[in-house]
């Protein structure tokens, strides 16, 4: 029943239509936890089997596509001419980069989601980084969102744009420039609910919170963060009644009022480096992380206020097996969990943190960036090497398909539908059974 209310509560929010199911508006779906709401996308495919459609992308792109009334809405950043001499960073860490050699043009593609033709590209920028970022990363990393109005794709740094959805750019925001710790590049999504949109900016400079109203870009609050450098994104959620921004950090989760930016509870207990976005669902908020320590709280908000560091409102935590890249995925009171970013999944019962049936290990899923998905009974994970393996909801999960495809994975996948979207680093598949 809370989870039904939770769907209304989130139509409410976006300005939900009749055929809400077949939306995805944000990079976690419609319920913000990795559950595709009445889909049923297919088991079984390959690059011969079940493609209904496939489009090469150009340039470079993490972003997860949104989905909205048959369209679907991307980011990129295609490499502009030749690379020239390279400028590196001198971060400590910046081994792992790309040079900072080209400029870049950054770009939301439409496309019609029935047979993937492109309705139009809209260029917002070209710019040359100030960072190349993590050679695993991408320029476009941070996923857009929609309210069915509009759609925000925030490109950090290069600046966060506000189009109508025949691509028309109405408004534009430049938030400053972010330093990122080890110059590894940016990724936190805005986040959209209650009519704010919520950009979160946590760098080795001056972090900050900011919420904007939709429709002009106009500044509704802005906070300072006591934070370093963090790629998870914000959420908003409604709680008792109330709206709050949720944001995990290094030093503290805190929950903000969404109307004026106040604090209205914080807790500690997170590795530095976070990566993960955090859940929310029947008065739970669950968060983790996995750099330099694992970490994984389940924080009750009822009467949350102030520090709630190690008092009853940690309902429970764990220090193993947490993730670090992929998000956690709520499905069916459960909660599933990549350990670090590798193959191995966890199960546990949301309530408690207790295991159910102990780790799996995913055979073929290696270095895991995407986030888990759950629809029509069955958990879908996609790695760096083109594989999704499909696993069973059940009290013992077992492996029901290996897919590979001619491609690599590092956005997460969405199901609308009778349809899969994998968005991979060459091409954006729709996956649907053959008719």
């Amino acid at each position: 029943m809370m989870r039904w209310l939770m769907l209304l509560l989130s139509l409410a929010a976006i300005g939900g239509q009749s055929h809400a199911d077949e939306n995805w508006p944000s990079w976690r779906g419609r319920l913000g936890t990795g559950e595709a709401v009445a889909a049923d996308p297919p088991v079984e495919w390959s690059e011969s089997k079940n493609v209904r459609w496939k489009v090469a992308i150009p340039g470079q792109g993490h972003s997860t596509p949104i989905v909205w009334d048959g369209r679907l809405f991307l980011t990129l950043a295609s490499p502009i001419g030749e690379a020239f001499e390279p400028k590196y960073s001198g971060a400590p860490g910046a081994h792992d980069n790309l040079p900072v050699s080209q400029s870049f043009r950054f770009a939301v593609r439409c496309y019609r989601l029935e047979d993937g033709e492109l309705l139009w590209e809209r260029e917002v920028c070209r710019k040359e980084p100030h960072e190349g970022g993590h050679y695993t990363g991408s320029q476009a990393s941070a996923s857009p969102v929609t309210d069915g109005k509009r759609v925000y794709a925030s490109f950090g740094s290069h600046g966060l744009y506000c189009l109508d959805l025949d691509g028309k750019v109405l408004w534009e925001k430049q938030l400053g420039v972010l330093n990122t710790k080890h110059g590894h590049g940016e990724g936190s999504s805005p986040a959209l609910a209650d009519g704010v949109l919520v950009v979160n900016s946590d760098h080795e400079g001056e972090s900050f919170l900011v919420a904007l109203k939709p429709a002009t870009g106009e500044e509704v609050w802005r906070v300072e963060r006591d934070e370093v450098t963090s790629w998870a994104s914000p959420i908003i959620v409604e709680h008792d009644g109330k709206w709050q921004a949720i944001v995990c950090g290094t030093h503290r989760i805190r929950g903000y009022d969404l109307t004026n930016g106040d604090v209205l509870w914080s807790c500690g207990g997170l590795s530095s480096n976070v990566v993960a976005t955090p859940i929310y669902a029947d008065g739970m908020l669950f968060a983790a992380s996995s750099y330099d320590t694992r970490a994984m709280l389940a924080i009750r908000l009822d009467g949350a206020v102030g520090d709630v560091t190690g008092t009853d409102h940690v309902v429970w935590s764990r220090t193993h097996g947490t993730p670090y890249v992929p998000s956690p995925l709520l499905y069916e009171g459960s909660l599933y969990f990549l350990r670090h970013y590798q193959g191995i999944m966890t199960r546990v019962e949301a309530a408690t943190g207790d295991e159910q049936g102990g780790p799996m290990r995913l055979g073929e899923i290696k270095n895991v960036f995407a986030s888990p998905l759950a629809a029509a009974g069955r958990v879908y994970v996609s790695d760096r090497d083109g594989v999704t393996q499909v696993v069973s909801h059940q009290q013992f999960p077992r492996t029901l398909s290996v897919n590979r495809l001619d491609d690599q994975f590092s956005a997460s996948a969405v199901a609308v539908g009778k349809r899969l979207i994998l968005r991979g680093e060459k091409s954006l598949y729709c996956i649907a059974e053959d008719d």
